[in-house]
Parts: C-alpha cells; sequence; structure tokens
C-alpha cells in the first residue's frame, strides 16, 4: 500500500503528529508532508483543527475506510501469492463467545495438524480496533457494532438473562425493575459487549446503570461467577456462559432481557467472510 496511506492510518489512529511521527521512525515535517502530499492528490481536506485539537474530517473519515479495506485486501492477496497449504486464521472474539461458545469451532479447526490460530478475547470496542488495524481477519461479537462500515452475518441468537445465586428470591422469576433496582450489579467494563446491551436496554426505559443500589464493574467473567454465585449481586449475561450450572439461578426481566445477536464482523471487501464460514462450519 502507499506509504503515504499507511502515515495517514497512524495519523487516524494517534490523532497526533508527533505521536505518528513516532510510531513511524519519520520527523514529524516527514508526516506532515504526506498528509499536504495526499489532500493535495485529492483535492479535499483530511484533518483540521478544533481549537488545539485535531480532527478528522467527513473526507477524512471516508479515506479512512478506504485505506483499511485495501491494506486487507493486499494482505489477503499476499496470502494467496504464497500459497501456503496451511489454514493461518488471526480471529478475535467477546468473552462470553470466546470462553464459552467457540470452543468446539477451535478444537475441530485445530484437528488438522497443519492449521494454526491466532486468537484473542477481548471486549467489543478493543476488537473492533484490532479489526481496523488489520490485527485480525474478522472478530465474532455479542455486542453492537456500525452494521454499515463493517460486512457481518448471523453467527446465532442467544438468551441474554438475569443470573443470580440460586438461593435468590429472584431465581426463576419474572422480576420489576422496581424490584431489581434495589440490588447490586455486578457488570463488565465499559466497551464489552454485555455491558453495551444493557446500558442500551436500560436507556431504552429510561435508565442508566446508576439506578440499581450499588455497582461492581470487573473485566473478568470468572470473578462475575464467583461473585454473583456467592451472592454478592446480581449480573446480566448470555447464557451460555451458566448454563446447566446449579450454582446459579436466572431471572428474567421485560425490559432487559431477551434474545441478541452473535455476529461474525470483517472489512467490507474482503475474503475474511469466507475465512470466517470455514472456520465455524457454516453455509451461506
Amino acid at each position: 500500500m502507499d506509504p503515504k496511506l499507511e502515515t495517514f492510518l497512524t495519523l487516524c489512529r494517534t490523532m497526533n503528529y508527533r505521536r505518528a511521527a513516532e510510531r513511524l521512525n519519520l520527523t514529524q515535517p516527514a508526516v506532515t508532508k504526506q498528509i499536504q502530499a495526499l489532500e493535495a492528490l485529492y483535492g479535499v481536506k483530511l484533518f483540521d483543527y478544533d481549537g488545539r485539537r485535531l480532527r478528522k474530517t467527513a473526507q477524512g473519515g471516508i479515506l479512512e475506510e478506504y485505506a483499511i479495506g485495501q491494506r486487507a485486501r493486499e494482505e489477503d492477496m499476499i496470502r494467496a501469492l504464497q500459497s501456503r497449504p496451511k489454514a493461518i486464521y488471526r480471529i478475535g472474539a467477546t468473552k462470553s463467545i470466546g470462553d464459552y461458545i467457540l470452543i468446539p469451532e477451535i478444537r475441530r479447526f485445530l484437528e488438522s495438524p497443519d492449521n494454526e490460530l491466532f486468537f484473542t478475547v477481548d471486549n467489543t470496542a478493543h476488537l473492533l480496533e484490532q479489526l481496523d488495524q488489520g490485527a485480525l481477519d474478522f472478530v465474532v461479537l455479542e455486542g453492537l457494532f456500525d452494521k454499515q462500515r463493517y460486512d457481518h452475518f448471523l453467527l446465532r441468537r442467544e438468551p441474554y438473562i438475569g443470573v443470580c445465586a440460586a438461593s435468590h428470591p429472584f431465581a426463576g422469576r419474572a422480576v420489576t425493575l422496581e424490584a431489581l433496582f434495589r440490588e447490586r450489579l455486578i457488570l463488565r467494563e465499559p466497551g464489552s459487549g454485555t455491558r453495551n446491551i444493557l446500558e442500551r436496554e436500560l436507556a431504552r426505559v429510561g435508565y442508566s446503570v446508576e439506578a440499581f443500589r450499588g455497582r461492581i464493574c470487573i473485566s473478568s467473567f470468572k470473578i462475575i461467577r464467583e461473585l454473583v454465585a456467592d451472592g454478592y449481586g446480581v449480573s446480566f449475561l448470555y447464557e451460555a456462559v451458566v448454563r446447566d450450572e446449579a450454582q446459579f439461578g436466572h431471572f428474567r426481566c421485560e425490559s432487559l432481557t431477551g434474545e441478541h445477536e452473535l455476529n461474525v464482523v470483517y472489512l467490507k471487501d474482503t475474503q475474511a467472510g469466507e475465512h470466517a464460514r470455514m472456520f465455524l462450519n457454516t453455509e451461506r
């Protein structure tokens, strides 16, 4: 890819000329010159300043999306030219999916001794950032994402439920928001898919997580599971995380629980969708 576009993408990530120059091992004037060359080539302004803060223009956003796609297509081309007999996939998944749902697919893929896998588990925001940077081929998300920016297909729908200790009065019941807000909420960190869904559903009925009596924010499902099972609070997550485990009670809240999509997400105009279907053993 044109080195000027690589410089442009680095500046899009850092939004700071000095930091972009450091990452690229260039001088700051060299970075400025390359951006100016792109602006002259396309006849548009790619960045401007809002006070002292660098801001990407609408045209800059269009070029960023194009450049990300071009880089991904070039990587596809290089792989095809190398004609390796083995499959090497770089896959990302949110924690619910990576830790509790995709294990059978990983095992099946690795039954072929020539296959290689780079599999990362992180929250939705970080995974999409890595996808945009070309560090991952595709990601499997339970959270919200821009369906116009990315290509995607539905993997399946999974029940999104309330969970509590098996001995909790909520277990096996439908509960009201009023009763729910008297509880302490244990939730994932900002940027996680399960938290984004909860915050969206709360916002639809005019509330936020601040409505709960107390809140505990933890990035580890293992810790969340243990705290919920021991009665330290309630949480909301996908049923697959606690399926068939007797120490947990499940509850419903009409405004917040239900089925949600698990989606496979990848950059537009790349072969990643075909790779994802092969890995997941799904039909078109």
